[in-house]
């Protein structure tokens, strides 16, 4: 029994000498949710549903829409029973994966550790709005004259970037390191 207790405690993670907690994983989520749900709250309060207001003629306008889909869309029109909750429970379980995954990686990694968190951010901050409201404020409207891309907000930027980010960290770009 001691040695399964030893071997438990011995396997657990342990911060290095010298090695900085992972502050990280826990303020650029929160940050990215923060920002996301005040912009949120902003439109709610300023911009009536389906008006838009000019940002960049010809190119931006802030229009006030709803996903109650999933990424870019998909499921928006789909309608069948408990559909908020299933999508919600999917994001939760994707949010968890992601979660466990970015706990794995080493302190050193630090690339990857940011693109996580970003991924988790904005994946916390569209679950939020799944949650309280059953669908998610998109509000960032790019076009180029009839050509319009599916409007976003902050967490879908931050998973964008993160996901770019990530991608760019299996390649190995940046990667300075040498074997020697």
């Amino acid at each position: 029994m001691d040695e399964v207790l030893n071997a438990d405690a011995s396997d657990a993670p342990r911060i290095e000498a010298g090695e900085r907690p992972r502050r990280l994983e826990i303020w650029l989520p929160l940050a990215i949710v923060v920002l996301d749900q005040l912009s949120k709250a902003a439109i709610r309060a300023t911009l009536p549903l389906h008006q838009s207001v000019t940002i960049i003629p010809g190119l931006m306008d802030f229009t006030h829409v709803r996903n109650t889909g999933a990424a870019f869309g998909i499921l928006n029109l789909a309608e069948f029973p408990f559909k908020s909750a299933v999508i919600a429970l999917v994001a939760t379980a994707a949010l968890v994966a992601v979660g466990m995954y970015a706990a794995s990686l080493a302190h050193h990694q630090l690339v990857a550790r940011i693109g996580l968190a970003l991924i988790i951010g904005g994946a916390a901050g569209n679950l939020l709005d799944r949650i309280t409201a059953g669908s998610v404020v998109d509000f960032v409207d790019v076009y180029w004259r009839t050509y319009h891309f599916w409007a976003f907000n902050i967490a879908d930027s931050a998973i964008t970037v993160g996901v770019a980010i990530m991608i760019l960290d299996m390649l190995g770009i940046g990667d300075r390191r040498t074997d020697q």
